[in-house]
């Protein structure tokens, strides 16, 4: 059989301001190769520059949400010996660049987990503003099965969410977290039947596509940033959005509709 295109094993559709973007490639758990995950960059950003994007779902098919980088030899690849620098090199421009293009999205990104998240699997996920969980989901921080470090804003991410000492747990013994347990700590929002995460997902997306997309990026940029700056750089970071906001049509659009007594037509503008 022949090899499936990057396009074809990493698909986007897009309808009614929800940009879907699905990995497909159940029979490797969706473990992701070089060429699929500069495919998920370069969607996550056209989404974030796209005005007819109103918020991003991302998704997978079969057990797996996503196993972790696929390290297995690509077809017709040379091996390749990797010199000083080059380790981190990679990591920066790839592991790293695809959660920041999650985090850096100024949509909403939903995180809709039908199945195991490991390694980059994972943080794919829990970079995801809201995450949405099959209840046979598992979230693994696998690297120290292999012994190495965590990687892809792994440390980042997770002391954020749960903080220092269960983060330091959850990497060390590397153990499967259970959906329940993962939501019980607060990785993810919900977690519902597997067979209603897709459901949820266009739920959620269509009452987010619906919302004020502008408010909801720089509400997201305040979040992101909360933990990294000290309160008079918060509130100032604050204040500047709110300004920011109240140019848009959206955040005019709101007090208009507050004054009138009536429902909020907001636009994504």
């Amino acid at each position: 059989m022949s090899e499936r295109s990057v396009e074809e094993t990493v698909r986007q559709d897009s309808s009614g301001g929800v940009r879907w973007i699905t990995l497909d490639r159940p029979e490797a758990l969706n473990a992701v190769t070089a060429g699929q995950r500069d495919r998920l960059i370069a969607l996550l950003r056209q989404a974030s520059a796209d005005p007819q994007t109103r918020v991003v779902v991302l998704t997978a098919t079969g057990r797996g949400f996503c196993t972790g980088a696929d390290l297995r030899p690509q077809p017709g690849a040379e091996p390749v010996v990797p010199g000083p620098g080059d380790v981190a090199r990679t990591i920066r421009e790839g592991a790293q660049a695809l959660i920041a293009a999650v985090l850096d999205c100024e949509k909403p990104v939903i995180g809709a987990v039908n199945g195991i998240a490991a390694g980059i699997g994972a943080h794919l996920a829990l970079a995801c503003d809201l995450v949405i969980a099959a209840e046979s989901a598992k979230f693994i921080e696998v690297f120290a099965r292999r012994g190495l470090v965590p990687d892809g804003g792994g440390a980042y991410l997770l002391t954020r969410l749960v903080g220092v000492h269960k983060a330091k747990e959850l990497m060390f013994f590397a153990d499967d977290v259970p959906a329940a347990e993962a939501l019980s700590l607060g990785l993810v929002n919900r977690v519902v039947p597997d067979a209603e995460v897709e459901k949820t997902a266009r739920e959620w997306a269509d009452r987010l596509a619906a919302g004020p997309t502008r408010a909801f990026g720089l509400a997201k940029n305040l979040v992101n940033h909360a933990l990294e700056v000290d309160r008079a750089t918060a509130f100032r970071e604050e204040a500047d959005a709110v300004e920011l906001n109240t140019a848009t049509h959206d955040g005019q659009e709101g007090v208009r509709a507050f004054v009138e007594r009536r429902a909020p037509e907001f636009t994504g503008r």
